[in-house]
């Protein structure tokens, strides 16, 4: 449940993304997230950082893919967000005890201290290596970056909704719009199953990985 309400708003965004565009689905993702933050402090008077962080971080880039009209800046955030966690985990290794991992989990699982030192890092790497695959699709991958660049040039403009290609061009510009915009919604599906789909292995992976080291509980012996 904690997953698919982290997702939430990632859910949103996809669907606004299909029905009105980017910068509409980006307005709709930072409301999102804003709600789900509220909703949290008003049951609990208490918001986790790393929501407050992701929200913060959203309206940031959010708010840049808006006002500047550029969908790039909305498309970094996914990758600055999971290096920031990334680089929070491995401070957990030398600020304080326990790791942070083990702060999340320790109270419902009984690992020895170097496994969760392992599986401290291991998020680490989760995180790095998810930031730079979200480089790789906006700037390869999908080949956006590049599209989007041979669209401005062609047409001298920067600011270009290409969910309204159509309205907008003609000819060869719509061509490279349409373009454009079928490789924006690569990394859009990406964002929301390629993502999705690395997070779900990586916890099954995580379980498989636990379950080899958690401690048995003790067993009373019954009386003949």
């Amino acid at each position: 449940m904690k997953l698919f309400v982290d997702f939430f708003p990632i859910l949103l965004f996809f669907a606004a993304y299909k029905l009105e565009g980017i910068y509409v689905a980006t307005g709709v993702a930072i409301l999102a997230s804003a709600i789900l933050v509220g909703w949290s402090w008003i049951r609990r008077r208490h918001v986790e950082t790393m929501p407050l962080i992701t929200l913060g971080l959203l309206v940031l880039f959010g708010g840049l893919t808006i006002a500047l009209r550029d969908p790039i800046f909305l498309m970094w955030k996914p990758t600055i967000v999971n290096w920031l966690f990334g680089a929070v985990f491995l401070g957990s290794q030398f600020i304080g005890k326990p790791t942070l991992i083990e702060r999340m989990m320790g109270k419902a699982i009984d690992i020895p201290s170097t496994v969760w030192t392992r599986l401290n890092m291991m998020w680490v790497g989760f995180f790095v290596v998810t930031g730079l695959v979200n480089l790789f699709v906006v700037y390869i991958g999908s080949g956006f970056f590049g599209a989007q660049q041979a669209l401005i040039l062609a047409s001298g403009l920067q600011d270009i909704d290409l969910s309204a290609c159509t309205e907008r061009f003609s000819d060869d510009l719509l061509s490279l719009c349409n373009d454009t915009h079928a490789r924006e919604d690569i990394w859009v599906n990406f964002k929301l199953f390629g993502m999705m789909g690395m997070t779900f292995v990586f916890v099954i992976a995580q379980a498989f990985y636990l379950s080899r080291h958690m401690k048995d509980e003790p067993r009373t012996l019954e009386a003949d």
